[in-house]
């Protein structure tokens, strides 16, 4: 028998007067998944995690987490759900030890001391615990808040930004740790802007301004897109960029390094263009497969402001 969705909302809307924020976004994620959710700043991705932990009530649409409906069973949601902030919540005068402590207390855990002294163990908190959570770095930080939110046993994970200003070795630990969880069983939602963040989810949902406009595995979601990404070297990149701006077939233009990569829909235009500039300003080129962020960046490039 398959399991029901631990996520499947349909039609979520959210206005804060007359602005609509959440504009009939409907997504389904399976258990033990983790589902990316990306988007450009004021997309909707915080309020959509909160519309679906419970935290806020939507103006529209239905839906069921967990087994629970979104507009009745608020305090049961919350129980079964860790919930990870964009930013730090925690009281940075207490040591990592009595801020979990206090967490515990909030949840009512039986064996509260237990509940602490295995989530330490488990997240390599153990020898830092009489740490005041003030002095931590940014990573350590991450660690406490990702225990805090897995200390009572959650089902599913809803992580805003878990990793913003983290360096990458302590987002890489981070995602092996969320992996290892997610082989367990348990349910990731993570909104992310790193894009090898989003190429480690099992799939992606995009929003901009409101509405989800893609989704699917990292491949798919290459593939849907339909583009073309060709590669020129040279010593006259800086020079190319500037012709080919505005040239038939020419949706993005973004240097890398000394090459430049040139991007679009229409492949056929694009490599005419990308092939005149390149004997015009004696560069070779090449064509590539897209990446992930070339794909974001044509859809956010499509997609209109709703608060313009």
């Amino acid at each position: 028998m398959t399991p029901a969705p631990a996520i499947e909302v349909q039609n979520l809307v959210k206005r804060f007067g007359d602005k609509t924020v959440v504009d009939h976004v409907s997504m389904t994620v399976q258990p033990g998944e983790i589902a990316g959710f990306l988007g450009p700043n004021g997309s909707g991705k915080t309020t959509t995690i909160r519309l679906m932990c419970g935290l806020l009530t939507p103006d529209g649409g239905e839906g069921q987490v967990l087994g629970h409906d979104i507009r009745r069973d608020g305090a049961a949601i919350k129980r079964e759900v860790g919930y990870m902030t964009q930013r730090f919540s925690f009281y940075e005068d207490l040591t990592i030890e009595e801020n979990l402590n206090f967490v515990a207390g909030l949840y009512r855990l039986e064996a509260p001391r237990k509940a602490v002294a295995d989530t330490l163990a488990d997240l390599g908190l153990t020898s830092r615990k009489r740490q005041l959570a003030g002095a931590l770095s940014g990573g350590w930080k991450q660690r406490l808040a990702l225990a805090a939110c897995i200390m009572h046993k959650p089902r599913l994970l809803m992580l805003d930004e878990p990793t913003a200003g983290v360096d990458p070795k302590a987002r890489r630990e981070f995602w092996d740790e969320i992996h290892q969880l997610a082989a367990s069983g348990l349910t990731v939602l993570v909104s992310t802007h790193y894009m090898d963040e989003a190429e480690r989810c099992h799939k992606i949902n995009y929003i901009a301004y409101g509405k989800l406009i893609a989704r699917g595995t990292v491949a798919e979601m290459i593939r849907d897109a339909g583009l073309t990404t060709i590669v020129l070297d040279g010593p006259g990149t800086v020079e190319a960029a500037r012709l080919l701006r505005g040239m038939a077939g020419v949706d993005q233009v973004a240097a890398y390094g000394t090459s430049l990569h040139v991007i679009g829909r229409d492949g056929p235009a694009l490599i005419r263009s990308a092939h005149e500039v390149a004997d015009r300003t004696a560069s070779t080129l090449h064509e590539t497969p897209p990446s992930l962020e070339d794909v974001f960046i044509q859809l956010m490039g499509e997609t209109r402001d709703n608060a313009a």
